[in-house]
């Protein structure tokens, strides 16, 4: 290796927006809210009510795909066994009955955190794949600590309706899966400068989830 070069060019670009989103990450992910419901001290209305907010970022996300399909940024990670609309779907007919879109309505934080990625689908790639990034992946790992918690708090079948938002049946090995999705990001079509800009769109990412979390909170605050 050049020993002129600099540790961030040694350093493969998913480690570095790992590392340099972790605070936001940690910030969101213990959050009093996504606590309380992990620690199942939550009912099912406010995990309903969450996946209610998921069901409008998700659309978001997918919603873009086929105009991103063949960008050179973007493009390569569009996997169709990624999508979740459609579980989505399933899990709140199962939540809130056959006619769950009537009255279905995101949160100000929510609605703030879809214009967001809905503006990035429309004027930069680089950024989409940054609320990418932060969605699937987190869904692949800390997601799947969600669904281990709403089976046994609220008696939803294993891998089943309520819980199917969490569970990828086209990804036999999430753990290789993760690691051809980092090697992806390792490969992205970005110079150093457009690298530090998906950084921080991957950290204001971490902060829309947790004003969502914020919001969230206030509407379920744990009973003394």
């Amino acid at each position: 290796m050049d020993a002129t070069a600099s540790p961030a060019a040694a350093t493969p670009f998913s480690a570095l927006i790992r590392d340099a989103s972790h605070a936001q990450h940690t910030a969101a992910e213990t959050s009093p809210f996504m606590s309380d419901m992990l620690g199942g001290r939550l009912g099912v209305a406010a995990y309903t009510r969450y996946t209610e907010q998921l069901w409008f970022v998700y659309d978001a996300l997918e919603s873009a795909v086929d105009a991103l399909a063949g960008d050179p940024v973007a493009g390569p990670f569009l996997r169709p066994e990624l999508a979740r609309a459609p579980e989505l779907a399933r899990d709140l007919a199962h939540l809130r009955g056959p006619d769950w879109r009537a009255g279905l309505e995101p949160l100000p934080a929510t609605a703030a955190y879809a214009a967001r990625i809905e503006e990035c689908a429309r004027t930069w790639p680089g950024g989409y794949v940054a609320h990418h990034y932060t969605r699937y992946l987190g869904d692949l790992s800390g997601g799947q600590i969600i669904r281990s918690t709403a089976e046994k708090t609220w008696g939803f079948a294993r891998k089943g309706d309520g819980v199917r938002f969490y569970v990828f049946e086209g990804i036999e090995n999430p753990a290789a899966f993760k690691r051809d999705y980092r090697a992806l990001l390792d490969a992205v079509a970005a110079d150093d400068l457009e690298k530090q800009r998906i950084i921080d769109e991957c950290k204001r990412a971490f902060d829309f989830n947790g004003a969502v979390f914020r919001e969230l909170g206030s509407r379920f605050p744990l009973s003394a």
